[in-house]
C-alpha cells in the first residue's frame, strides 16, 4: 500500500507543473494591461498629430473633431479606471486586520 501511495505522489508531482500556467503566456493580465496602455498612447499621439496638422492646414476639421472625440473618450476611460483602482485601494485600507 505504501508503494502505491509513493508512486501516486511521485506521478502527481511530476504532472503538476504541466497544469500550471506558463509565465509570459498570452492572456495574462500583465500583457493585457500593457496592450491597453499602448492603445491609449497611440490614441493620444494620433490626436496630437491630427491637432498639429489641423493648425498648419494639413487636416480638415472633421478629422480633427473625430480625433479629439477619441482622445477625450480615452482620457475619460483612463480617469474612470484610475478612480476605481483608488476606490478599491481605499476599501482595502479600511478592512480590519
Amino acid at each position: 500500500m505504501d508503494i502505491n501511495a509513493l508512486n501516486a505522489a511521485q506521478s502527481y508531482s511530476a504532472n503538476r507543473p504541466l497544469t500550471a500556467p506558463e509565465p509570459g503566456s498570452a492572456g495574462t493580465g500583465e500583457d493585457a494591461f500593457a496592450a491597453l496602455a499602448q492603445d491609449f498612447l497611440a490614441t493620444m499621439q494620433t490626436g496630437e498629430s491630427t491637432a498639429m496638422a489641423a493648425m498648419t492646414g494639413g487636416a480638415d476639421t472633421h478629422s480633427l473633431v473625430q480625433a479629439l472625440a477619441q482622445t477625450e473618450l480615452a482620457v475619460e476611460t483612463a480617469v474612470t479606471v484610475r478612480d476605481k483602482v483608488v476606490e478599491a485601494y481605499q476599501e482595502i485600507l479600511r478592512m480590519p486586520v
